[in-house]
């Protein structure tokens, strides 16, 4: 089985923090820019090291919020995690992303404490239609370059259209080579291809193309994600201003378990 990362190193610093040091495979390669990595699996990376940052079994991550300042090289990085706000039942830790001498993107993630509270749980958003085995293959993003998007498999409700719809995703790959990869670790390693798979415009879709890449993506979830299909219930918004938004209802095979939302910059594509 293929990687989307090679690890090199771990260095843990008298203050507490942690240095990883990582190379990227073909399989990250973005569907922007050939020489830069793909926001999912870097997503998912940065979720593994919070994920493993000083656990504790009567915690969990709810929240990711990741900031992207910039494109992402196609070249060795490091991650860098800390605890900015630690305590007992609510936990604040950060990695960042740093390649070429410049910080990629900032992931903050609040860790929640658990307990039981299924006598008064309750949903609003409602389960998926059906599950991904009963649904036909959807190639729409095959049209997109690059090694990540040739990485994952896809199906989608046949009333998907353009600017609304349910996909799920899946891949075969390795978050990092020789290591297991955890639930976690794999479906938030695929959030961030809701911004491609209702897309409104782009790739020849129109006469004039445009692209709509994300300077964020934030990911909130009530219950820990089980299984290896993501299920994206997406909807892609385009304000008449240049700035856009895609949100999404985010389902394992078991349910909904949470939402994500990814700011766009929406500009006409260079040639």
């Amino acid at each position: 089985m293929s990687a989307y990362y090679q690890f090199s190193k771990r260095e843990q610093q008298p203050d507490g923090t942690c240095i990883a040091y990582y190379q990227p495979t073909k399989n990250v390669q973005g569907a922007w820019n050939e020489h830069e990595q793909h926001m999912a699996p870097a997503t998912g990376l940065l979720t593994y090291e919070l994920n493993q940052f000083n656990p504790q079994d009567n915690m969990r991550i709810a929240r990711i919020s990741l900031d992207i300042l910039g494109l992402i090289p196609l070249s060795d990085f490091t991650i860098t995690t800390r605890c900015i706000r630690p305590g007992r039942t609510i936990e604040l830790i950060e990695a960042v992303m740093t390649s070429r001498g410049r910080d990629c993107i900032i992931a903050r993630a609040w860790r929640l404490l658990t307990q039981d509270t299924s006598e008064i749980a309750g949903l609003e958003d409602a389960t998926a239609k059906h599950q991904p085995e009963a649904l036909p293959v959807w190639e729409g993003m095959k049209q997109w370059p690059g090694g990540f998007i040739e990485s994952v498999n896809l199906v989608a409700e046949e009333d998907r259209r353009s600017g609304k719809g349910m996909v799920w995703i899946t891949n075969e790959t390795d978050m990092i080579e020789g290591e297991p990869t955890s639930d976690l670790v794999k479906l938030l390693g695929m959030v961030d291809t809701a911004n491609g798979v209702v897309q409104r415009l782009g790739l020849g879709l129109t006469k004039l193309e445009w692209i709509f890449p994300n300077t964020d993506l934030q990911i909130h979830m009530h219950r820990a994600p089980k299984g290896r299909w993501l299920g994206i219930e997406a909807i892609q918004q385009y304000g008449d201003d240049g700035i856009g938004l895609t949100s999404a209802v985010l389902h394992d095979v078991h349910g909904p378990f949470g939402r994500s939302e990814q700011i766009l910059t929406i500009r006409p594509m260079p040639h």
